[in-house]
């Protein structure tokens, strides 16, 4: 395990690695909001041990890398996705297979459609379509609980204490309530990514993160192996979702994981690592 500071098209970025150089690559991109940390490191672990070369990184306004003032990104979204090309360049890696979680699945779909000579294989967890639903599609919003909590959360974001409840509060909420609840292990890992955090608030940049306008063929031009994982109790992106992109992508293939909700759960690791070196064996 190693963790370095890398330059990304002039700027800085966090990354880690886990295991052989020498071994097939891949890169796990998170979801906006949320550091490297969100892969966890016993997660990262099972994949290198695997026969993996595991890398992660943390988004900008996350973790180590480089911070904006709050309310003030300077970049685009655009940018999150060159991030992780740069990432592999900066490991002197010309293709990976690409593994991300929620808007992090989003990025590397745009990564598998701008840059398809970097990208090996696609998987892509608890997300939905990164460009406008193909015609004919009609997907359910995120769930009441979803839309309720985000429309009541008031954390106070100059106060870590704060933040931290906040952050272990949506956590539970996005498990669905299929399982019992880690509080104790995930309140140790937010406040472990909280305290990382030059400034915690400015996490919330991504939501401010402006598209950036650029001609892209449909979903269905993408020619990778493709595995979608998706949680049956997701709360942000409902089953339907995963259903409709692993049909969308040509030969896309669906993992349900019947008792998750939103996210990489410690539950699924040992499921979900195995399929990922399934998918990525050839």
């Amino acid at each position: 395990m190693t963790e370095r500071m890398i330059t990304v098209r002039g700027v800085r970025l966090c990354a880690e690695s886990f295991g052989d150089p020498g071994r097939p690559p891949v890169l796990l991109i998170m979801g906006i909001g949320t550091s490297m940390l969100w892969w966890e490191e016993g997660f990262c672990r099972e994949l290198s041990e695997g026969g993996r070369f595991v890398i992660r990184y943390d988004h900008r306004d996350t973790g180590r890398s480089v911070t904006y003032p709050p309310g003030h990104p300077g970049y685009d979204s655009g940018d999150l996705v060159e991030d992780a090309v740069g990432v592999l360049d900066a490991f002197g890696i010309q293709a990976a297979h690409l593994v991300g979680a929620s808007a992090g699945g989003a990025l590397a779909q745009l990564v598998a459609l701008d840059h398809p000579g970097r990208t090996s294989t696609l998987t892509l967890i608890s997300t939905t379509f990164a460009l406008s639903t193909p015609r004919g599609r009609d997907l359910p919003g995120p769930s009441r609980e979803f839309t309720g909590f985000s429309r009541e959360a008031r954390p106070d974001w100059t106060d870590h204490e704060s933040v931290i409840d906040h952050l272990v509060s949506y956590a539970k909420m996005l498990t669905g309530g299929r399982r019992p609840f880690p509080e104790r292990q995930v309140r140790e890992l937010v406040r472990a990514d909280v305290g990382r955090a030059h400034d915690p608030a400015s996490a919330r940049n991504h939501d401010l993160l402006e598209d950036a306008p650029r001609d892209r063929p449909p979903l269905a031009s993408i020619r990778v192996p493709t595995l979608v994982v998706h949680g049956a109790a997701d709360p942000m992106f409902p089953l339907p979702h995963g259903h409709a992109l692993a049909e969308e992508i040509p030969g896309g293939r669906l993992l349900v994981l019947p008792d998750s909700g939103h996210g990489v759960e410690r539950a699924d690791w040992t499921a979900l690592a195995s399929a990922i070196r399934e998918h990525t064996a050839g």
